[in-house]
Parts: C-alpha cells; sequence; structure tokens
C-alpha cells in the first residue's frame, strides 16, 4: 500500500507577486515565479499546483513553515530559495485585494520542489505580524535585502 502524504496549504494568501512589469496570479495556469539565482539573475518556475492538474505535487502555492520543519516536504527534496518581489497581493477577509510593497531588496521565502526531473515554487508562510492580522491569518516569509537562501533557513 501506498503511503499518501499530507502536506499543509493556505488558499487564497499571497495570491499575487508584482517583479519589474510582470503582476502573477496564483489562479492563472501555468503562473510562474522568479527565483533568485546566486550570480543575481532569475529563473522561472512554476508557481504550486493547481487542482486540476495531475501530477505528484501537492496542491496549492503555498507552504507552512512548520510543515517544513517536520518534514512533510521530504518527499520532494526541498531546498530553500528566495523570490524578488516589488510587491504582493493578499485577499483581504472581505476577498478584497490588499497590496503591500516590499522595501527594496527584500525578497519573499519559497521552498524548491522537486519530483522526477519538474521544479515547483512554494510561498512560505508563517504566522501573521499583528499589524496586518486584519488582512490575513498566514503571513509570507520575507528576508532582508542581503540574505542569500541556504539550507538552514528552512529545511
Amino acid at each position: 500500500m501506498k503511503k499518501i502524504t499530507t502536506v499543509s496549504y493556505n488558499f487564497p494568501m499571497c495570491g499575487g507577486i508584482q517583479y519589474q512589469d510582470h503582476k502573477i496570479y496564483f489562479p492563472q495556469p501555468d503562473a510562474r515565479l522568479p527565483v533568485k539565482l546566486r550570480h543575481g539573475g532569475v529563473t522561472w518556475v512554476i508557481w504550486g499546483r493547481r487542482k486540476e492538474e495531475s501530477n505528484r505535487f501537492p496542491n496549492g502555492g503555498w507552504v507552512r513553515i512548520d510543515s517544513i520543519k517536520m518534514g512533510k516536504w521530504k518527499p520532494w527534496h526541498p531546498r530553500s530559495v528566495l523570490i524578488p518581489a516589488e510587491s504582493f497581493m493578499d485577499k483581504d477577509h472581505d476577498k478584497q485585494s490588499q497590496w503591500i510593497t516590499l522595501v527594496p531588496g527584500m525578497a519573499i521565502q519559497a521552498l524548491l520542489a522537486e519530483r522526477d526531473g519538474e521544479q515547483r515554487v512554494y510561498v512560505v508562510t508563517e504566522e501573521t505580524p499583528p499589524e496586518y492580522h486584519w488582512i490575513h491569518d498566514r503571513w509570507r516569509r520575507l528576508s532582508g535585502p542581503e540574505s542569500e537562501p541556504s539550507s538552514n533557513d528552512l529545511i
């Protein structure tokens, strides 16, 4: 009997990201996020998995930090990565879009998952800071301007 791994994610948080002249929204089929490379460039990776897709990645586009720490993502060979962004969008409790501008150089922490040579990226979430509870109960994990992803950050 095959073991089924349950991975927690939260919908619909961090529903959009703005990077340069691109606005990327999770519901778009084949939405791709920029993943920062060590030399400073980016590569574009598919953002999570939509319910209608038939592959072996977890549904959604988000991952709770506690599920990473508990090892639930090990089957997808997780790596910590950074998503460069100028702003991100959440839907508040009234389903209104709220765009939050980041300090220049800040990035969104993410998990790069891999299976059978295919990659997907998931936004890492944590507890929401008190000043933003009116928007959502989960918040993406942010990194400062000088941060580089490392295996000790998340995984």
